[in-house]
C-alpha cells in the first residue's frame, strides 16, 4: 500500500504527458511497473518466438507452433530492416526458459519486446489474440491487434485483445506484448498459418503495427487502461491468472 501512495502521484503525471518524441528516447528508460504512456521514437526491437527445443508448443493438423513461430519471427525481423534495430531472442530451435527470456531483455533503453506464438484451444476458435499487461503496451497491442484482424480472413469465439499478467507481458521491465497469429486447433486456421504467404503478410502487417507505435505513440489507440499493482508473473500462478 506505501508503494501505490508514494507511487500516484508520479503515475498520474505520467499517463498525462504525452509519450517522448524520437528526439527524447534517451529519457524512455526500463520501469518496472510501466504505468505510463506507450513509447514512442523508440530504437530496438527484440522479436521472441516462441517455446523452441524440448517446448514444441502447439502442434495440431501437421503443424508445430515452436517452427511457425521461428518462421514469423525471421519474417518480421526483415520486415523491419534499416527502419528499426531489431534482435531475435532465438534464431534457431532453441529452447529458452521464460525466466531467462525475462532476464535477457529487461533493463534495455529505447525497447520494446514482441513474442510471437500459435495458440491451441476447441476446433471451433480462429483468429488472432495479441496480450499485453503493462499500461505503455496497451497502445502496441492495439495496434497489432486491429492490423492481424485485417488481414485474418475470419474470427470465432476468440479473445482478441486481452490484458493478462503472463511472464513475458508483466515480468519484463520494457514495453511487452504476445502475439497469437492464429489457432492451429482449428482445422482451417492451420491451413491458413501453414501458407508462407499467409505468414509473411501477418508479419507484415504486425511490422507496420510497430513504425506506427514508434512514429505515433499511443495517438489514435484510445484510452490509457488503469494502473494494476500485482505481484510478477509465476510458474507456479494458478491457470488464467
Amino acid at each position: 500500500m506505501k508503494l501505490v501512495l508514494a507511487t500516484f502521484p508520479l503515475v498520474f503525471l505520467l499517463l498525462s504527458c504525452g509519450a517522448p518524441t524520437p528526439g527524447q528516447v534517451a529519457s524512455w528508460k526500463a520501469d518496472e511497473w510501466g504505468h505510463r504512456p506507450g513509447p514512442k521514437g523508440f530504437t530496438t526491437v527484440i522479436i521472441d518466438a516462441g517455446h523452441g527445443g524440448k517446448d514444441a508448443g502447439a502442434s495440431a493438423h501437421g503443424q508445430t507452433e515452436k517452427l511457425l513461430a521461428l518462421d514469423t519471427a525471421k519474417r518480421l525481423k526483415r520486415q523491419l530492416g534499416g527502419k528499426v534495430r531489431t534482435v531475435l531472442l532465438r534464431g534457431d530451435d532453441t529452447f529458452i526458459d521464460l525466466d531467462d527470456r525475462v532476464d535477457r531483455v529487461s533493463g534495455k533503453d529505447g525497447t520494446i519486446l514482441v513474442s510471437l506464438h500459435y495458440n491451441s484451444s476447441g476446433s471451433g476458435i480462429r483468429g488472432p489474440e495479441t496480450y499485453y499487461w503493462r499500461v505503455d503496451s496497451h497502445g502496441l497491442a492495439t495496434r497489432i491487434q486491429r492490423n492481424m484482424e485485417s488481414v485474418s480472413p475470419a474470427e470465432s469465439g476468440n479473445r482478441g485483445m486481452v490484458r493478462r499478467r503472463l511472464r513475458l507481458t508483466r515480468n519484463p521491465d520494457i514495453p511487452s506484448v504476445l502475439v497469437e497469429v492464429g489457432y492451429l486447433s482449428n482445422a482451417a486456421e492451420a491451413k491458413l498459418c501453414a501458407d508462407p504467404n499467409y505468414r509473411e503478410r501477418m508479419a507484415a502487417t504486425i511490422a507496420r503495427a510497430i513504425l506506427d507505435q514508434q512514429s505515433k505513440g499511443d495517438a489514435g489507440t484510445g484510452s490509457l487502461p488503469k494502473p494494476i499493482y500485482a505481484p510478477p508473473s509465476r510458474p507456479t500462478d494458478p491457470p488464467g491468472s
